[in-house]
């Protein structure tokens, strides 16, 4: 980066129009003049080192797979990053969705304006798996900037559904699914901002946590909107699933998002026995407009086979839950307008890692913005006209509303152990084909963020269970728990799965 020199008066000019300031001549001397300890602050700084967490393990660049290596379009770069010796994680391959940092391996979180990138940083949660005695087998695809809950949006293609070839792998994590329901690795990290996990977990048949807000450390990963980012695992068991929490949870000293953090011994969870339980069956869950019947029909044969495990298992009325989407979309419209865009990335405000080589690498988006998704030009452009025209209003009452919203589901919880309702309406749409309507790729992307996005908003932990099948595509089961209440969700997620084969329920 250029060394810092003080604008020209030309430059100042500008500037002070932007600000709605007219400068005459004498103004703009005087500025400059004033400028000059500053910029002597900010040459101080260019000669100091930024202050990053050491890379720990030896990794190669790795390489593009190709082919059969590659069949559902799922990998980005595969490059073995091998950890400690021995830990909980030994034996383990673990897949990273390509907005985590891995240093020294391309990175370019589904968008072509960032291809190109390298990190310089491994995230929080990479250096855990592999002190932790994971390896990791390199980036898998993720939507162009995590902006769709389709898999068909990343410059590099679409992901397949490994159930059903032409069908999507849900989004924004969709080759973290993929790789996990193909069987090429047991465990992958997913993010979730409106349901990034619980998405393609859901349409592509494996389990996926969203963990109660702050409960994992988001450093080292490129973020969209501080107050509704969050990273988890994505497996093909309840115990790898549990297992992988364990590993990644608890603070680090680094993400001013981690207060009063809460961990537990997940797999001891793992007991088989729901008896006891209160499950509240959530009445607005069910019944959306784009609901399919035959999702909602499995779904409550879930919440039947819950009671004959011995749960106490009855419905419950949350009205607010239909309120949900529409308080969550102004958070991440205007929200990962200000920060994931105009902010680079990391915005100002908060205390934390700043990954500074990201921030520059990112902010080349402007100088190319007609190659982003149209999914996330939609969301920008309204973003930038919401912020002009309103002010930060409407993101502000959003984020008041959500405390109301997160009292109506902690009022449920006060009484039921858990929520339960469909993770989605629907099961795993056909991949627009090449040339399709754009309005389809649109609707592709949000159709099924119902139940999913308005617990970003509140930070309550939520997993996805699959629970049945239906001409070959799976339907999801989520259960929700108390804030840091992971654990429960474990103990019922695993009885349910231990009690049968999902994937011989059909309807």
């Amino acid at each position: 980066m250029a060394s810092v020199k003080p604008p020209t008066p030309a430059e100042l000019a500008a500037v002070g129009r932007q600000l709605g300031m007219t400068l005459s001549d004498d103004d703009i001397r005087f500025f400059l003049d004033a400028m000059a300890g500053t910029v002597g602050a900010y040459h101080a700084l260019e000669g100091l080192a930024d202050h990053l967490p050491p890379v720990k393990y030896p990794r190669t660049r790795g390489y593009r797979p190709e082919g059969e290596e590659n069949r559902y379009n799922a990998w980005y770069y595969k490059s073995e990053v091998k950890g400690a010796s021995s830990g909980k994680l030994a034996g383990k391959r673990v897949a990273l969705k390509d907005n985590v940092c891995l240093a020294g391996v391309p990175m370019m979180n589904g968008a072509s304006t960032l291809e190109g990138y390298v990190p310089d940083v491994d995230a929080t949660i990479v250096t855990r798996i592999l002190d932790a005695g994971g390896t990791i087998a390199g980036k898998v695809h993720c939507e162009y900037f995590c902006f769709s809950g389709g898999s068909h949006t990343s410059a590099h293609g679409p992901v397949q559904n490994p159930r059903k070839l032409g069908y999507s792998a849900g989004g924004s994590s969709s080759g973290s699914a993929a790789v996990v329901a193909a069987g090429e690795v047991p465990m992958a990290i997913g993010g979730d901002q409106g349901g990034s996990i619980r998405i393609p977990a859901a349409y592509c048949g494996i389990y996926g946590m969203k963990p109660t807000h702050g409960l994992v450390p988001y450093t080292g990963i490129m973020p969209i909107e501080l107050t509704i980012d969050h990273t988890g695992p994505m497996t093909a068991t309840v115990a790898d699933n549990a297992l992988l929490l364990e590993v990644l949870a608890g603070p680090d000293g680094l993400d001013p998002r981690q207060i009063d953090v809460r961990v537990d011994a997940y797999t001891k969870a793992l007991t088989g026995n729901v008896a006891g339980m209160r499950i509240g069956v959530v009445t607005e869950g069910f019944g959306h407009p784009g609901s399919e019947e035959v999702v909602d029909r499995l779904v409550r044969r879930g919440a039947d086979r819950f009671r004959e495990l011995g749960a106490t298992v009855q419905e419950v009325s949350i009205p607010m839950h239909r309120l949900g989407p529409a308080i969550w979309t102004p958070i991440a419209v205007e929200g990962a307008t200000w920060q994931m865009m105009n902010g680079n990335g990391y915005g100002f405000n908060w205390k934390g890692l700043y990954v500074t080589s990201l921030i520059g690498a990112h902010a080349s988006w402007r100088s190319r913005a007609d190659e982003l998704s149209d999914t996330l030009k939609a969301t920008i452009l309204f973003g930038q006209y919401a912020l002009g025209k309103y002010r930060g209003h409407y993101y502000a009452k959003s984020q008041n509303l959500a405390r109301r919203l997160r009292a109506a589901y902690d009022e449920a919880l006060g009484r039921h152990d858990l929520l339960l309702m469909p993770t989605l309406p629907l099961r795993a749409t056909r991949i627009p084909e090449p040339g399709a309507p754009r309005m389809e790729s649109i609707q592709r992307a949000f159709e099924m963020l119902a139940n999913t996005a308005p617990f970003d908003v509140t930070g309550h932990p939520a997993m996805t269970l699959p629970c049945g099948m239906s001409a070959g595509l799976p339907a999801g089961l989520m259960l929700i728990g108390k804030a840091f209440d992971e654990s429960t969700i474990y103990r019922a997620a695993h009885a349910f799965e231990q009690s049968h084969d999902w994937m011989k329920i059909t309807a």
